[in-house]
């Protein structure tokens, strides 16, 4: 297969190899950011629950694995290589070692199926700021639209949430309810971008092929200061609110993540499963993508897709594909820009 690009560049979150590692790691990932020293010592304890290795990083490796097989299988053949935001491999020194191996044009995926500032234009302005670092020989780099209604994507999180939904007894599915999942961020943030829409409309996606269910989408992993406004409402407040009006199965579906990393694992499989074994809700946790067939298949049609300028853009839903380039005012941080008033 003909194709502009000689590699692809997996760019993912990155996570801590061991408990030394964490604190040094949190403070990458909340430097500049305006998160209580104590929201972060919180969140270090979390990872006493796993000795310090996050889960992303095997997770991230088993991606790679099943993407070149998919393009082994089916093209383009290239090399693909891995760095990350936080934490080694970081961006910085993968950039450098695609440069010493004479790559010049790379395809970036990210690791989010959605439009917003952590986990788009944040990941751009990463990629780019480690070209800076590299310098001329820095390979160029594009990247990857968003895939939140690839079919492929929703076919994957279809059978993830249909297995999950499985696990409710026949006879009390009728009043079940799916409560999706996905990061909260601020809310002057989820202005400036389609986050909250896209989420919505996988969701309803999701659920056209389920059929007939209940679902709310709910936020979770809150990072910010108390008088900061942040999507809501909080998967474990839906929770509760859900006990109140009688609700006894609930399904919950990480939709904003492709992996079962920490967040997932500490904030659903511990927290929110602890309150509802306090609850008494029966609580069934659907998995994330991973490296579902479905998802593995439609990156590589992405791929190929990109590769070839006239080939179909495939999307399902109200939307159409997003873009392949981000205008200049995409996924904006929330923040005052230097200068402004």
């Amino acid at each position: 297969m003909s194709c502009p690009y000689d590699a692809i560049l997996l760019v993912s979150f990155g996570g801590p190899q061991r408990m030394a590692d964490v604190m040094p790691f949190l403070e990458n990932v909340l430097r500049g950011k305006n998160v209580p020293r104590e929201r972060m010592l919180e969140v270090a304890k979390h990872y006493e629950h796993f000795d310090g290795v996050s889960p992303i990083n095997e997770q991230n490796c088993q991606l790679i694995a099943a993407l070149e097989e998919e393009l082994a299988t089916s093209g383009p053949d290239l090399p693909i290589y891995w760095g990350n935001r936080n934490w080694h491999p970081l961006l910085p020194d993968t950039l450098r070692r695609m440069s010493e191996d004479g790559r010049r044009s790379a395809l970036a995926v990210v690791t989010s199926a959605y439009s917003s500032y952590s986990g788009c234009r944040q990941y751009r302005e990463d990629i780019e700021r480690a070209q800076n670092q590299v310098g001329p020989r820095a390979p160029r780099i594009d990247k990857l639209r968003v895939f939140y209604n690839h079919p492929g994507f929703i076919d994957a999180m279809t059978d993830r949430v249909q297995a999950a939904v499985s696990q409710i007894p026949a006879e009390r599915k009728s009043a079940a309810v799916i409560a999706f999942t996905a990061h909260s961020i601020p809310t002057a943030v989820a202005d400036g971008c389609r986050y909250v829409e896209q989420l919505t409309e996988a969701c309803r996606l999701v659920i056209e092929r389920i059929g007939e269910i209940k679902w709310d989408l709910v936020y979770q992993s809150r990072s910010g200061p108390p008088n900061q406004s942040w999507l809501e409402p909080d998967v474990c407040d839906q929770l509760r609110a859900l006990h109140s009006a009688g609700v006894s199965d609930v399904v919950v579906s990480p939709i904003g993540f492709l992996s079962d990393h920490l967040e997932v694992l500490y904030d659903l499989d511990s927290e929110a499963a602890e309150l509802c074994r306090e609850l008494g809700i029966h609580m069934v946790r659907a998995a994330t993508v991973g490296t579902h067939p479905r998802f593995v298949e439609a990156l590589g049609q992405l791929i190929r897709e990109r590769c070839n300028p006239g080939a179909q853009r495939t999307a399902i839903g109200r939307f159409g594909p997003s873009h392949d380039v981000c205008p200049e005012d995409c996924c904006l941080s929330g923040r005052p820009r230097p200068g402004s008033n």
